[in-house]
């Protein structure tokens, strides 16, 4: 049973910067996109940014030109380098994996536990 473990939250001044991290517990040849999602108190969870197995990159509008997403090159460790932070940035963080169902490397999506994020 894998879990993701994140860690790197915290709270900041505006204008601050933090480095969230998103590990497996377990260690497999499979590589899967991955995500960090965000959900501010009274709001919906939304997309931050997501990366592919490739490398490729896609950011909600929000974010673009202060946040970046990166990953351990084959593995599934990823990370979100936030810069520039405002307010409106405070929310409860969450990676995710996403799933695949090629019979090798079959995999449920998996999410992890959150961590907050807080910008005064």
């Amino acid at each position: 049973h894998v879990q993701l473990v994140e860690s790197g939250g915290g709270s900041v001044q505006a204008g601050g910067s933090l480095r969230l991290s998103c590990t497996p517990s377990k260690v497999t040849s499979c590589t899967y996109d991955m995500a960090w999602y965000r959900q501010a108190p009274g709001k919906e969870r939304e997309l931050v940014s997501g990366i592919d197995t490739e490398g490729r990159t896609t950011y909600a509008d929000s974010v673009k030109g202060r946040f970046a997403i990166s990953r351990e090159k084959d593995r599934n460790t990823v990370y979100l380098q936030m810069l520039s932070l405002k307010s409106e940035d405070t929310a409860l963080y969450y990676c995710k994996l996403q799933g695949r169902a090629d019979i090798y490397c079959q995999q449920s999506d998996i999410w992890g536990q959150g961590t907050q994020v807080t910008v005064s």
